[in-house]
């Protein structure tokens, strides 16, 4: 009776992981591919950098500029599409358009450093 109680417990702790697993996973491929806004941002690409220990990920830097004279404003961002990375790494220091999606909630910096995810590089002439 005791082999009984013990192989329902071990089945019944199997399937709460196993479901803990599915439901994570399902979470993590809402939040990536659910954009929670979109727009766009134009200014000077001034750092592009493939970084991480584990996760490598392209994380840039856009300095917006507002007025003449003004502090310009840094726009953080990562790019998860490695053809988009090499647009973007090649209009590094030249004035640019980025299109992005906000995705907020992911679990871990294994998919960026930031919300914000470059779909699309313009370069300004």
């Amino acid at each position: 009776m005791t082999t009984l109680n013990a192989t329902k417990v071990l089945k019944l702790l199997t399937i709460l992981f196993v479901s803990a697993i599915a439901l994570f996973s399902l979470y993590v491929y809402i939040a990536l591919n659910w954009s929670y806004s979109s727009g766009e941002r134009a200014g000077f690409l001034q750092k592009v950098s493939h970084k991480g220990w584990i996760c490598k990920t392209w994380e840039g830097e856009l300095s917006l500029v507002a007025m003449p004279g003004a502090a310009p404003e840094k726009f953080l961002f990562t790019v998860r599409d490695e053809a988009i990375a090499q647009k973007v790494s090649a209009a590094a220091g030249k004035r640019v358009t980025l299109n992005y999606e906000q995705h907020k909630g992911l679990p871990s910096s294994c998919f960026g450093d930031t919300d914000y995810f470059v779909v699309n590089v313009k370069e300004i002439e």
